[in-house]
């Protein structure tokens, strides 16, 4: 991401379904170091990859509209970074729409089946390099599969 760039992805599975598992490879795999605990109580942790800032939520437990004010939230979502997101549907019409959707579903337990789907020019641009680095076929439009 160029300096100055925000990126938006949302991650959807139940519950075991591996969101926080992903986040955290993610993570690793963009330098961030030390421990990367799970934001389920405290809602965001925030991360320093020594190259962007990163913001991981979980929305599972967000239940007060007025948290998202109080929180920062809204600053935190409109300022530079890469913002990851579990549980977004649980502070839907709050967050801003999603770059990436990732859908993640378990298959046995150590399978899973993702989907990313690009939902704005930013995401499709990501999956496209991405998917050039790993030789997969890169997806060709937006809102390609289920809006989160």
């Amino acid at each position: 991401m160029p300096a100055g760039a925000s990126l938006y992805l949302e991650l959807h599975g139940e519950l075991g379904a591996g969101k926080t598992t992903l986040v955290r490879h993610l993570l690793r795999g963009l330098g961030v170091q030390g421990r990367i605990k799970s934001p389920t109580y405290a809602v965001v942790e925030p991360h320093d990859s020594g190259v962007l800032p990163i913001w991981h939520f979980d929305f599972y437990r967000f239940s007060d509209p007025r948290e998202w004010e109080d929180a920062g939230f809204r600053e935190l979502f409109s300022s530079p970074g890469l913002k990851i997101a579990e549980w977004p549907d649980k502070a839907s019409g709050y967050v801003p729409p999603a770059d990436v959707a990732i859908h993640i579903q378990a298959m046995t337990d150590d399978a899973r089946t993702v989907h990313l789907y690009p939902h704005s020019s930013t995401g499709l641009a990501l999956l496209r390099d991405c998917s050039a680095a790993v030789g997969l076929q890169a997806p060709t439009t937006t809102a390609a599969g289920p809006q989160s």
